[in-house]
């Protein structure tokens, strides 16, 4: 027993560690590596983003907006519901971690997928609450089997859409059906932190991505959660937002830190709401080198699924974690996937075009040896 192993709770003491970054066998500095690991924006945030940071500076000696007033009004305005049913937070997994604060506690669970973002079991776990993880469908979200996996203690159903780190996509129609069948003491927590990407892709391949915000506007169970950290490229500002019930809202402000959001990232979130040149910009440049990644992988025998994300997934139907480290050796940092159960997939974000043809060139060369080694 360390020294303070018996005073933390027992949730916390059981909780892993978050890797943020893969790690390799040689050290490089972080200027040295191609980022291709963390879903970031390669076209960095909008010019207008970067306009009204600099003019938050000059008031960095005072706190801000304690209700991110303004960014709330913008977001009404744009999502057509009240102010009062938004939640701006330390991205959008501070939301997760406000929801999981007010709604789990030992005894009661949340249920997911398999596959799925890594943070949700981080979030419910630290509460104490189980999480029940059914396993994927096609890389996906298997839906019914979600729904027979709730019971009585259940208040929390996580749908990632796009889900990560496989990029699928949920059926908008198979989801109005879910959420007409949920029970009314669960909350269905619809997480579209790729929404921009999403709902681009959709368009050119002429379906239908996401109803959620008329969900909201009906007064449905459901929180959204966005992040200006993709598309908007503001990741290192950490700021995001839930939309939801006024009422369920109200609690995860009760709960929230004071003065949480800096006044860098409101001012930096409003402006960039504004540039929605920047916006188209990322997310054409996004669905066009997607393609490239897709079709590079596919050429080298690797499996891909059509991404509806920023990021690219694919089994290399081999240890993936020792190709990332061969990688990172060349430069270039992906994400292994062993720690969500797919020890031999990578997820691959997109990058520049240089940066993809580099790890294109990178990879091709590796899988070749690889191969003439067995």
């Amino acid at each position: 027993m360390s020294r303070f192993s018996d005073l933390v709770t027992k949730p916390v003491r059981k909780l892993g560690f978050y890797a943020p970054a893969s790690q390799g066998s040689r050290s490089l500095r972080d200027g040295d590596v191609v980022r291709l690991d963390s879903n970031e924006n390669p076209l960095g945030p909008s010019p207008r983003a970067l306009e009204g940071i600099q003019r938050a500076l000059a008031d960095s000696h005072l706190y801000p907006d304690n209700d991110c007033g303004a960014l709330a009004a913008k977001l009404s305005e744009i999502h057509g519901i009240s102010a009062d049913q938004i939640v701006v937070g330390v991205g959008s997994t501070g939301v997760l971690t406000l929801l999981c604060h007010i709604l789990l506690a030992p005894g009661l669970n949340a249920v997911t997928s398999e596959k799925s973002f890594i943070v949700y079991g981080m979030a419910v776990r630290s509460t104490g609450a189980g999480l029940i993880e059914i396993p994927a469908r096609e890389e996906g979200f298997d839906l019914a089997e979600i729904l027979k996996a709730i019971n009585g203690d259940t208040r929390l159903a996580l749908l990632a859409n796009p889900n990560n780190p496989t990029g699928t996509m949920l059926d908008a129609n198979e989801l109005d059906e879910f959420l007409e069948r949920v029970p009314k003491h669960v909350i269905v927590v619809l997480d579209e932190a790729y929404h921009e990407f999403a709902a681009h892709f959709a368009e050119r391949r002429r379906t239908e991505y996401s109803r959620s915000s008329s969900h909201v506007r009906r007064g449905a169970s459901v929180v959204i959660l966005r992040t200006f950290s993709k598309a908007h490229g503001l990741a290192g500002l950490r700021i995001g937002y839930g939309l939801g019930p006024a009422e369920l809202i109200a609690y995860c402000k009760r709960v929230q830190d004071p003065y949480s959001v800096s006044s860098v990232a409101q001012a930096a979130a409003i402006a960039a709401l504004d540039d929605l040149a920047h916006v188209s910009r990322s997310v054409s440049h996004n669905s066009e080198q997607a393609r490239v990644l897709e079709d590079g992988l596919s050429k080298l025998g690797l499996r891909t699924k059509p991404s509806w994300a920023n990021f690219v997934y694919c089994d290399i139907q081999n240890d993936a974690a020792a190709l990332c480290d061969r990688l990172l050796e060349e430069g270039i940092r992906v994400r292994p996937l062993g720690a969500w159960g797919a020890p031999t997939c990578i997820r691959v974000s997109v990058g520049t075009s240089p940066q993809n043809e580099m790890f294109l060139e990178a990879i091709s060369r590796l899988s070749i040896d690889s191969r003439q080694k067995r």
